[in-house]
């Protein structure tokens, strides 16, 4: 506890020990109360019951007391809560895209990255969004965290790091069956190195990698997190195994009735589209969302080339 990694811990932390002093204060108090009332009016020290009638005074008290410490604790969390909606002119804009089960950071300059890169002591607003279900985007350290609801509009949260370093960023909703491994980093550097990893652009990629096959598709189905539920060593996941499947045989329920049919490059753009139209036996529904606006047709193309690079004795 205060730590100071960010402008909102400060408020956040000392609204929590406050509450929970007096929350102790009062457990305290209250436990000590009772046991000196099991000695005083026990058999031994009081052997006949003595009726008590009520009072309005120490009614009042416990009534007026308890509303006034509510709301002092009501207005102790409001004042750390509205700065955080009031999100300065000035603030650098970042794009959150949330999915099962990976997060998507997209900069003003179109860098995306798996991982948050901010500037140390600069206002951040992440503007969220999710693909699929609600999610919630957390991060310990700064003491803030916010809920990413489909569809919802100003879906956003703000904060500006204090301190240099690596932080954990987690969804806090649970969203899934890896909703566990939906986490990342927080990486907070110095300005100048910000501004040369900002300005930086990835390596190109020499022609002779640039002409294996499938390696474009690879790169399209990192970005889009289709290895969260996807695994190409054969392996069980969400989803079934990339590894082999082209040109093979597979059982599918198709609406409410089971059939068998070849993995080919028709049924593979249909499952990005349609992802509920053919799900393979064994695996649940309504986990997959349809890409249909997320990829172009050129680019589900190169994902059909990776897939069936995908050999049975692949690694």
């Amino acid at each position: 506890m205060f730590s100071g990694y960010s402008n909102f811990s400060g408020g956040v932390d000392m609204a929590f020990a406050i509450i929970v002093g007096i929350s102790l204060f009062f457990l305290i108090g209250i436990t000590a109360v009772i046991i000196y009332f099991i000695f005083k009016y026990n058999k031994k020290n009081n052997p006949v019951a003595s009726e008590i009638e009520g009072s309005t005074k120490l009614e009042i008290i416990w009534t007026v007391i308890p509303l006034i410490l509510v709301l002092f604790m009501f207005w102790l969390g409001w004042s750390s809560y509205i700065p955080q909606r009031k999100v300065p002119a000035d603030a650098m804009k970042i794009k959150v895209t949330a999915q099962m089960w990976s997060w998507r950071f997209e900069y003003e300059n179109g860098k995306v990255e798996d991982t948050l890169y901010i500037p140390v002591n600069k206002a951040v607003v992440l503007n969220m969004v999710s693909l699929d279900v609600i999610h919630s985007l957390y991060i310990p350290a700064f003491r803030v965290k916010e809920d990413v609801v489909p569809g919802k509009a100003e879906n956003y949260m703000w904060f500006k790091s204090l301190v240099v370093g690596s932080y954990d960023l987690f969804c806090a909703e649970y969203c899934g069956l890896r909703h566990s491994y939906m986490g990342t980093m927080v990486e907070v550097v110095d300005q100048k190195t910000f501004d040369k990893w900002y300005a930086a652009t990835p390596p190109k990629m020499d022609s002779a990698m640039a002409a294996k096959p499938g390696v474009e598709g690879r790169m399209i189905m990192d970005k889009k997190a289709c290895f969260a539920c996807h695994s190409i060593d054969g392996s069980k996941l969400v989803g079934p195994s990339y590894k082999g499947i082209f040109g093979h045989k597979v059982t599918v329920q198709s609406n409410g009735k089971e059939r068998e049919i070849v993995v080919d490059e028709a049924y593979i753009k249909k499952s990005i589209i349609e992802p509920e139209a053919d799900i393979v036996k064994g695996f649940p529904k309504g986990t997959m969302v349809s890409y249909k606006t997320q990829l172009t047709e050129k680019e589900i193309d190169e994902i059909i080339e990776y897939i069936k690079t995908l050999s049975e004795d692949e690694k």
